[in-house]
Parts: C-alpha cells; sequence; structure tokens
C-alpha cells in the first residue's frame, strides 16, 4: 500500500510541474507569433516622415494633462506575453498631483514609461489604446501612435520624468553641466553656450542646492545621493514641462532628504503651475502629497479616487490591507500586518479577481468574470464585487437627484 501510495504522489507532482514546463514546441510557436505581432508594431513606432494629423486627437475633458485610455503595454516574451499594464484607464488633471501606488511589479512604472515611449522595445511595446496628451501649443497627441523621431520632440520639453535612481540616469564621465546643458541645446538650438550655462545654473539653484556653480563643474560621484536627485530634478524642469512624471524619487535617500524633496516637488508644481505623476510604494508620500490616487494591483486599476476617498473610505481588500500594512506607533500589536500569498504570474493571468486566492472577504462571486470598475461616487471608483451594492445604492441617488432637477 506505501509503495502505491508513494507513487500515486510522484505522479501528481509530475503533473504539477507539467503545468508550468514549456515544450520546444511551444517556445518556437510563441516566439514565431510574438515576432510578427513585435514586426507590426516596431513598423509603426519607427515611421518617418509621418504628418502630424495622424497622431492628433481631443481630449475628452480639456481640463486634462494626459488621459489613460484603455491602455495595454505588453512584453513579449518566449515563454508567453507578459501583460504588464492590462487595460488601464485614469486621468492626470491640469496643477494635480496624482499618485499611484501598488505592490513591485504592478504596472506603476510600465505605465509612466508607456507615456514616455521608452518601454524596452522590440519586446516591451504599447499593444492598443490610447494615451493622449493635452500639449502646451494647444494641440492634443495620442502618444500611443506618435513614431519615435517624432516623440523626441515631446519627451523632455513638454512632458519630462524624474528617475528612481540618479546613480543609473547621469553618466559618470560627464560633469553636472554639459548633462543639463545638452537637454537645452536638443530643444532650442538656437541658444548660446553663455545662455545654456546661466539657465543650468539658474535651475540648479532652483532645486535648493548651495554654490550652483561650484555643482555645475562637478562629476555626479562627487555629489550626495540628496543633490544628484535635486540634479535630475533640475535636469526634468529645465524646459518648462507641462507634466513632471516622479517615479520613486525618494527611495533612495534618507527620511531628512525624502522630506525636503517633497517639499521641493510641491513647490515646484506650484510654481510652473503644471502636474506631478508620483509613483511610489510609500503610502505616507501618497497622503502627504497626493490630490487624486491610482491603487494599481497585476498590471489593472482595483481602485481609484481622491486622496481623502482612498484613505478614509477604501473598499477593495487589497486597499485596505496596504493600509493595514503601514507601521502605526499608536498600536500595541507588534506584528505588522502582511497580505497573504503573492501576485500572479503575469502570463496567462487567469478571467476572474487576480487578488482573490490572497483575499480574507473573497465570496461565491469572486470566481464569475473579472469585476468591472464600479463608480461608488463621482470620483470613486472601485473594481470588486463588494462594491456593487455601495455602486448601486450611488446610482439611485444619482438618477432620484436627476429626476428631482428634472421636475423642478
Amino acid at each position: 500500500m506505501k509503495l502505491l501510495e508513494k507513487l500515486k504522489t510522484n505522479q501528481e507532482k509530475k503533473k504539477a510541474l507539467a503545468k508550468h514546463y514549456i515544450s520546444k514546441e511551444q517556445i518556437k510557436k510563441t516566439a514565431k507569433e510574438n515576432s510578427r505581432i513585435i514586426k507590426e508594431l516596431e513598423k509603426q513606432n519607427n515611421r518617418k516622415n509621418v504628418p502630424e494629423e495622424e497622431y492628433l486627437t481631443e481630449m475628452k475633458n480639456p481640463n486634462n494633462v494626459v488621459e489613460f485610455d484603455d491602455l495595454h503595454a505588453y512584453f513579449f516574451t518566449d515563454a508567453g506575453v507578459v501583460k504588464a499594464v492590462d487595460g488601464v484607464s485614469f486621468d492626470i488633471p491640469k496643477k494635480s498631483i496624482v499618485g499611484v501606488v501598488g505592490e513591485s511589479g504592478c504596472g506603476k512604472s510600465v505605465t509612466s514609461l508607456a507615456l514616455m515611449k521608452l518601454l524596452q522595445s522590440p519586446t516591451g511595446q504599447i499593444f492598443s489604446g490610447e494615451i493622449r496628451y493635452n500639449a502646451k501649443n494647444g494641440k492634443a497627441y495620442n502618444i500611443s501612435k506618435v513614431p519615435k523621431i517624432d516623440m523626441n520632440k515631446i519627451r523632455g520639453k513638454e512632458m519630462s520624468m524624474i528617475f528612481q535612481e540618479p546613480m543609473t540616469s547621469l553618466n559618470p564621465v560627464f560633469r553636472i553641466g554639459d548633462q543639463l546643458d545638452e537637454i537645452l541645446f536638443l530643444h532650442f538650438p538656437e541658444i548660446t553656450q553663455e545662455e545654456a550655462k546661466q539657465k543650468s545654473i539658474s535651475m540648479l539653484n532652483t532645486v535648493g542646492i548651495a554654490m550652483p556653480e561650484s555643482v555645475y563643474s562637478r562629476y555626479p560621484h562627487e555629489l550626495s545621493g540628496g543633490m544628484r536627485q535635486r540634479v535630475m530634478i533640475a535636469m526634468a524642469l529645465s524646459c518648462d514641462p507641462n507634466l513632471i512624471i516622479a517615479d520613486e524619487p525618494t527611495t533612495a535617500l534618507d527620511v531628512t532628504i525624502q522630506a525636503q524633496i517633497l517639499d521641493l516637488l510641491r513647490n515646484i508644481k506650484n510654481d510652473i503651475n503644471g502636474s506631478i505623476m508620483l509613483i511610489t510604494h510609500d503610502l505616507g508620500v501618497i497622503a502627504e502629497m497626493a490630490d487624486y490616487v491610482v491603487v494599481m494591483y497585476a498590471g489593472r486599476i482595483i481602485e481609484k479616487g481622491t486622496a481623502r476617498e482612498i484613505y478614509k473610505n477604501p473598499i477593495h481588500p487589497y486597499t485596505i490591507g496596504l493600509q493595514k500594512s503601514i507601521p502605526a506607533l499608536n498600536l500595541n500589536d507588534e506584528t505588522l500586518y502582511t497580505i497573504p500569498g503573492t501576485v500572479p504570474n503575469p502570463i496567462n493571468l487567469p478571467n476572474f479577481c487576480y487578488f482573490r486566492d490572497r483575499c480574507e472577504k473573497r465570496f461565491g462571486k469572486c470566481n464569475g468574470e473579472y469585476p468591472k470598475l464600479l463608480q461608488v461616487s463621482p470620483t470613486h471608483h472601485v473594481a470588486c464585487y463588494l462594491a456593487e451594492e455601495i455602486a448601486a445604492e450611488f446610482a439611485k441617488t444619482k438618477k432620484d437627484g436627476g429626476e428631482k432637477n428634472a421636475k423642478k
């Protein structure tokens, strides 16, 4: 009997392993199909002398700087298609800070890289959807259709990015001044060497760097982490952009420097009258900085709304779990709360809710199709079956209010 049980156990183990095993034939088939799709997408991206009309569009709301509309950004690998961003839709209003939060690998950075068209090609591609950008000249561009060569005119001048680790973003063999001046020469060819230098020193002064003339002539390794991050912010501000994307700008810094950088970003937003897309893991930073919050999980938005709604009235169990994970001094419990389980494999994701197997509040309905993003207030949306009653109540209130107005 023991021998039979062992054989049965071994067979079950082999079956379990077989589920994760990809044969050579499957790899070849996947690679062939991926190659075909990549070829088509790269052909679109590498077009030259394209009339501007081909990628002009209209904003749904002229008060928005950016509108993500059903964005799909994929990575085509031999193991399968990694759906890093899978149908994301949200807006970045003018003169506001929108915080994007979630665990590592949820698609936050990929969303921002898709906006800047900096996805690692040829494997990384914007597969479908629109990214509408409201330019300073009054025109609206569909970024997903803008060819690479034309994107150079928008990237840096219209929108800029502050990367997570400044030491890997700054070139170690060039002086700070040369790297700052280069941006101005690219976007303003008529500018002189002296004018570029004065503008760069002025930018270093704006971001609170002491002795900017001295820093201008130094190499990146001669500066501290906080100073390098300030240089990156100065670089992002050089062309007075409409939008600044800050990808975890305080992760590599100590707490006191973090506070200074956040204050600096807040002041800059008011000075340039622009918007900031702030990507971070730190919910404390989001609570302090953001006007609107977008919570992502496994490439999709699971909750979005104003900062007050997300913090005072979180609905999705994942959002509640993230908030419970924040250390608090007023709690007696020594054990820090953690969300059980792990993020699912981004290849061949199931059709049901991706958070289902980690959720403590799951019930029968969660075994069905992936929940749609429901509106529970004018600005609050949740992708969870638990929110259906709240959404129905909001819809009823909205309908009753509309009928009363119609009678008046």
